[in-house]
């Protein structure tokens, strides 16, 4: 029997029902005036053991119809009161997971979701999904209020515009650290293949590496310059002989049908002197 809630928790248990097997349906308002509620579907993440390494199974809780407006951000202080949670991760559209580096960039490698989507929210322990479940006895859930409130209109225009505006000091600073890391990465792996150059494996195999008097050096701007010019040329040239290969062919069609009309002539010569009995071949 559904717990304390009144004709709003049954009129949402009734709502839930009418879910697609397997999910259950909570009802969330934007705000308070907001009068017709949204759906969002829930259930619990189920893969194969190790399959999605992101989202464990048990502890996961898969949401589906995501509105524009609710974000990370609302969706952990909506499920904060069923439990810890850990990470809430969105996207465009449910796929396989796997752990990745956590993203320490500020203006690099952002992407803007648009439209519906989908959610993982990750809890600590694993009842906490099943009480994410039982929201939907209770009444509609707001996403937006005065102590949280989302943003719209202009003040989230004016809000997007600000957060688009780099700072090149900061900038700059993240580009040299990225450039020492990646120097490093790569002063690493020159060290280590200097090591292993020559030392054959298990095996008894040798890995032989390109080296010699001209070894291969980065191309620089104006070497792509040169190379590209060269290309050019070279093109350039396979067409010219190309079009004197037309004109040659043509020249040659010309005189064949030179000599065709000049042979018709003579033919039309010598059977009038054969008619006129001038023809005297001998």
């Amino acid at each position: 029997a559904p717990p304390r809630g009144g004709k709003m928790a049954a009129a949402t248990g009734r709502a839930a029902g009418a879910a697609p097997a397997g999910y259950t349906a909570l009802a969330v308002k934007f705000a308070e005036r907001q009068r017709s509620p949204h759906c969002l579907l829930v259930k619990e993440h189920q893969v194969r053991e190790g399959a999605d390494t992101a989202h464990p199974p048990r502890r996961t809780l898969f949401v589906l119809n995501v509105p524009p407006y609710c974000g990370p951000d609302a969706l952990f202080r909506l499920f904060s009161r069923c439990g810890h949670v850990q990470s809430v991760d969105m996207c465009d559209k449910p796929g396989p997971g796997e752990k990745k580096d956590k993203l320490t960039s500020k203006f690099f490698d952002h992407k803007t979701l648009k439209g519906f989507q989908v959610a993982y929210v990750v809890f600590r322990k694993a009842a906490a999904v099943q009480a994410a479940k039982a929201l939907s006895w209770e009444g509609p859930l707001l996403i937006s209020t005065e102590k949280h409130p989302v943003k719209t209109g202009i003040s989230k225009w004016i809000a997007s515009y600000e957060a688009s505006i780099v700072d090149p000091k900061e900038l700059k600073a993240e580009v040299d650290a990225y450039m020492q890391d990646y120097d490093k990465k790569m002063a690493e792996e020159e060290a280590k293949a200097a090591q292993e150059e020559g030392v054959p494996d298990e095996e008894g195999w040798v890995k032989v590496t390109r080296k010699g008097r001209k070894p291969g050096l980065p191309r620089t701007e104006a070497a792509n310059l040169r190379v590209l010019e060269k290309e050019k040329r070279k093109r350039a040239r396979k067409e010219l002989l190309n079009f004197y290969a037309w004109q040659h062919r043509q020249t040659k069609r010309e005189h064949i049908a030179q000599l065709r009309k000049k042979f018709e002539e003579d033919k039309q010569k010598i059977a009038l002197m054969r008619a006129q009995r001038k023809f005297r071949p001998y």
